[in-house]
């Protein structure tokens, strides 16, 4: 199974999350940066993967409530699609 951290530090504002998101799992380039889009582009992940998301306050300190909507998609993401385990930290 695959880790992958994903740093509530790297995500200071929208685009630079869902970039930095982008990144770190290695989705293509037709990803769409919004939450709609992550939930769709992972809900058929067909590998097993590990998604540990580390200094969520951070996050929260950056992005406000939409640091919430992302964890919220992550959370959802992971009981829709049993390859996906989530840590939030």
């Amino acid at each position: 199974m695959k880790t992958v951290r994903l740093d509530g530090q790297c995500m200071v504002n929208k685009e630079t999350a869902h970039h930095y998101i982008q990144s770190q799992l290695g989705i293509n380039d037709y990803y769409g940066h919004n939450l709609d889009a992550l939930y769709d582009v992972l809900s058929v992940y067909d590998k097993k993967i590990w998604i540990v998301f580390t200094n969520k306050s951070s996050a929260f300190d950056f992005l406000g409530e939409y640091a919430e909507q992302i964890t919220e998609t992550f959370q959802d993401i992971a009981k829709a699609n049993e390859n996906i385990r989530l840590n939030i930290l």
